[in-house]
This record gives structure tokens, sequence and C-alpha cells, in this order.
């Protein structure tokens, strides 16, 4: 116990040291801008309270009257400041809304180059998800935030979900699912949180979800910037930010400055194959996490979490989560063109030598119409994850590395929606032990259409 703790300890004070130096080298690079051609420092320094409360005239961040919307992550977590922001926003009286939204429409295919080995297998799909959000000042210093979130996956990918080669995580009909990406469920987030301004540096939030997200990882994949155009789930996505869709969660958090502190009270159990009920919230595991943004291009957490029986046919087993993260996004020269970056490092612990760790590290790079983006993972699993019991070799963890790359393309929009086309390919370097189950050097590919609002519109 003493011992993650101050491996915890370590990495939050890595973070906090050596990455603002590293931020010194941004001051060059102009601030994000949305399409009214306010410059993202104009929007941090203007006054929010009186934005509000003249006819809701400008939207804050969901947790504070003092930062820009901009940095909205997943949950209660932090992106940078000048991270882009699709989506359509209304103002109504004292009301300001948000609608985030992703539909992917497409065909992969997975271990395309060893047929009849596991995980070969092509599928049509539709990953999607849709997320509102609503916010109102309340008095002077008082923000009041509601956030709701659904997803049509169990509709329109079945209770399997998505062929995905090497993930891992949850079930279906009491089997561990295994190269597959599971479903969603139907509701995945319905939040309230209230935020009370002390001043411009400090913020108090409490935070309740049914589901919702405890303090822990990063910005969840579909919501980070750095993976907008990617339709994959990441295969550390049980090591990293499996806990977005929590069934019932509180957080309470103080913001000071530039750093918040954040703790957080859970159900560790992951969600079970039902996608359209509301499982029942426990409460029995813990987490805790630092943010830091040294400046408008970056945002840093590092975090660890007790989860108590997180896979439902495994229940005495319990995990220590600890993660890690950089995340990074400039405004380039020119319309609706920016980079976004993320460094992640997550590893789970089970005791008993069942120790597994994680590394990602993705990019989008947006050229208006155009894009180019690629993912590196490295995570290790055991024979269990890898549905390999049977195997005659036994390992307490097998490496697996995969380097994707993906092309996009926006052919149409309208009324602030884009119509895009892409495609990706992804190379595995597997452990020599794995190549009789899964073949030398798997391949997989998919090409897709996608639905996504356009770049924010602010009127």
């Amino acid at each position: 116990m003493k011992r993650n703790h101050l491996t915890f300890l370590v990495l939050a004070a890595t973070l906090l040291v050596a990455l603002p130096a590293l931020a010194q080298h941004e001051h060059h690079q102009e601030p994000a801008r949305d399409t009214t051609g306010h410059a993202m420092h104009d929007i941090k320094k203007m006054d929010h309270h009186e934005g509000m409360e003249h006819g809701g005239a400008q939207m804050t961040h969901n947790f504070s009257l003092s930062l820009p919307m901009n940095r909205n992550g997943s949950g209660t977590g932090w992106q940078p400041d000048a991270t882009q922001m699709y989506a359509y926003m209304k103002h109504a009286n004292k009301w300001n809304y948000m609608l985030h939204a992703s539909i992917f429409l497409r065909y992969t295919g997975q271990n395309i180059n060893n047929k009849n080995r596991n995980g070969s297998k092509s599928k049509f799909s539709a990953p999607n998800w849709f997320m509102g959000m609503a916010q109102r000042q309340v008095g002077k210093n008082g923000l009041l935030s509601l956030r709701g979130m659904v997803s049509l996956d169990r509709i329109t990918d079945g209770g399997a979900g998505y062929p995905l080669l090497f993930q891992s995580g949850e079930s279906w009909k009491g089997s561990p699912l295994v190269n597959s990406q599971h479903p969603h469920d139907l509701v995945s987030e319905l939040s309230v949180a209230y935020t009370q301004r002390i001043n411009d540096k400090v913020d108090l939030t409490i935070y309740a979800g049914y589901p919702g997200e405890p303090a822990l990882g990063p910005t969840a994949f579909m919501h980070r910037m750095s993976a907008f155009n990617n339709p994959d789930a990441v295969l550390g996505h049980h090591w990293q930010d499996a806990t977005h869709i929590t069934f019932g969660v509180v957080t309470a958090g103080v913001r000071y400055g530039k750093f918040k502190l954040e703790g957080s009270s859970f159900t560790g159990r992951e969600p079970d194959e039902n996608r359209f009920d509301f499982d029942k919230p426990r409460f029995d595991s813990y987490s805790y996490r630092l943010l830091f943004n040294p400046s408008a291009n970056w945002a840093l957490q590092a975090s660890q979490a007790y989860i108590k029986s997180p896979e439902m046919l495994s229940p005495d087993e319990n995990v220590k989560r600890t993660t890690a993260s950089v995340q990074h996004s400039a405004g380039l020269n020119g319309k609706n063109k920016w980079i976004s970056s993320t460094l992640v490092w997550g590893l789970n612990n089970g005791g008993d030598h069942h120790k597994e760790h994680s590394v990602l590290l993705e990019s989008n790079l947006q050229l208006n119409k155009w894009a180019v983006y690629g993912r590196y993972e490295w995570v290790q699993k055991s024979n269990h994850e890898l549905g390999l019991e049977w195997y005659s070799y036994w390992k307490e963890a097998f490496p697996v590395s995969m380097f994707s790359v993906g092309i996009n393309r926006q052919l149409t929009s309208f009324r602030n929606t884009l119509v895009q086309a892409g495609g990706q390919v992804g190379v595995y370097v597997i452990d020599k032990y794995l190549q009789p189950a899964f073949g030398k050097n798997p391949v997989s590919a998919q090409v897709y259409l996608r639905l996504t609002p356009g770049l924010m519109q602010m009127k």
C-alpha cells in the first residue's frame, strides 16, 4: 500500500516539475480560436459573471465561472484551454446549452492477414454517442451544471459490441469479451454538479452521477481531441479510462489557480450486460486525482483508485489502478487547423504478481477539411484477458504493441454538421508465443463515414 502511494506521489511530482518547462516553448503559437474570431486568452479574461447574467451570452467551464469552456473534459477532468470544440450551442434566458455527438458508419476487419486465427473477424458497425450539457449561474458566484450522455451502441453493434483485436473487458452471455469492444450503456451519464466560486482562483465543486465518472484517469478516449477522428476504443481502455461509466459516483474538488485536487467515492463494478438498465449503486471504491494546467496548451493529471470487484465474472478480484497523462493542444495558422496529442500511462495492480502496464500515445493533425491521425499502444495482457486459458504456454503478461494511422476528409456540411469519410490501418507486434494463436504481425483495417457537429459557432 505504501509503495503504491509513493509511486503515485513520485509520478505527480514528476509531472508538475517537468512539464512547465516544456510549456514555455508554446508561447509563440497562436491561441486556439472559435468561429467568432475571439482568441482563447480573451475568453479566459472576460467577466464570465457579466456574460452569463446578461442573457447567457457566454458559456463557461462546466465547473468554474472563472475558466473557459474549452477546458471541459469528460467527468470533472480537464483538457487544455487551447482545445478546439465541435458542438452545437444555444443560449436561452439564464440557461446555456451545448450538444456534442459522433456517429461512425463503418466496415472494419480485424486480423485480416491471418484468416481463421484468433480475432479474425469483419463487421459493419456504428459506434456512436450523444452528450448534452446545460448550465446556469446561481447568484453572483454559484454555477449549476447538468449533463447527460446516451449511446445506441447496444442497438447498432449488438451485445458483443464491435470487433477490436486484443481488446478485453466486460462480458456477454456470461463469457468474457475478448477481441471485442463492449457496447456502452444507453444512459452513459446522468449527472448534476454545483460549483461555488470563492474568488477568481478558488472554486469548490461537488459532482454526482448515476451514472457518472469518478476522478480517475485522463479525459475518456471518445472526448479527447487527440482521438477526434478515430472510431476505435484504445486497447488500454480498462487500464486508463474505463470508469467513465460508473453507476453511482460522488466527487468533491477544490481548484486553486492552475491546480485542482479531487476525491471520489464510486461503484467499482463495471456495467452489467443489460445495457438499458441502471445498475445497483455500491459506493465501495474510491479515487483521488491531481490536475494541473500550466498553460493554455497543456493539461496534466495523476490519479489512483482502489476499485472493488470491477469484473462481474471475477467478483473476488480487486484492482488498484494508477494513471498519469499529458495532453497538448495548439492552434495552427489558418481556418480549422490544429494539433492535439495525448500521452497516457496506466497500471492495474491486482496483487499476487498480477501487475499489468499500458502506454498510449495518440495525435490528431487537423488541416481544415483534411486530417491525419495516429495511435501507438503498448499493453500487457494475461492469458485470461486474451481468452487463452487453454493455451499450453502460460505467461504472467504478454506484451502487445499496436501502431495505427488514419486519414479523414470532410465531404460536405449542413447546419453546422460535418459529413466525413476516412480510413485507417493498424499493425500489431506481438509476443512470439502468441503467434500460434493470432498469427504473425496481425493487420486490421477499416473505412467509414462519420457525422459530427462542426467547429463550435458562438452567436
